[in-house]
């Protein structure tokens, strides 16, 4: 199987934008892909929370959590309760924890880095706004690529034409 990413790129050049080389990946799925919901937030995954408990079919969640390298927004309780609710995955611009278990967990996780603390829990953050990091604008509704290759952002989803040699 070609590593998908590459592919994107190479059929879709000028559709497609590249997040900047920043996540690791973590979860069970190496390769995923949905439509775009956002979470902004810093360091509370209240919403986090919230959202896992929606029906997530064919979404990526995308959490701006700021770049915070303090503590983790998602651990394996939330990434089972995402799985259970047919969430794809998640791309988080910030830490995850139960990174043995999340590695075992049928969910697309990318992160910065791990961190053992847990957040606080305050109620905070905003779903589905505009948010930006690594380089690209992540916008509610548009669709997100992941694999071991990297991120990519595109506002419409996309086929891969395939031939026969």
């Amino acid at each position: 199987m070609k590593d998908l990413l590459p592919e994107l790129c190479d059929q879709f050049e000028d559709l497609v934008s590249v997040v900047e080389p920043m996540f690791t990946n973590f979860g069970a799925k190496e390769r995923f892909s949905g439509q775009i919901v956002t979470l902004k937030c810093y360091e509370d995954n209240s919403k986090v929370r919230e959202l896992s408990a929606q029906d997530g079919t064919g979404k990526v969640l995308v959490i701006d959590g700021g770049g915070s390298v303090r503590c983790a927004l998602l651990g394996d309780m939330l990434a089972e309760k995402a799985a259970s609710n047919g969430w794809e995955g998640m791309i988080i611009y910030g830490c995850i924890r139960d990174v043995n278990a999340i590695s075992e967990i049928n969910l697309g996780v990318q992160a910065l880095t791990t961190h053992p603390m847990k957040t606080k829990k305050r109620g905070l953050g905003d779903i589905n706004l505009e948010v930006q990091f690594g380089g690209v604008t992540f916008v509610p509704g548009h669709f997100v690529y992941a694999d071991n290759n990297g991120v990519l952002v595109t506002p419409h989803a996309l086929l891969l034409e395939t031939s026969s040699a």
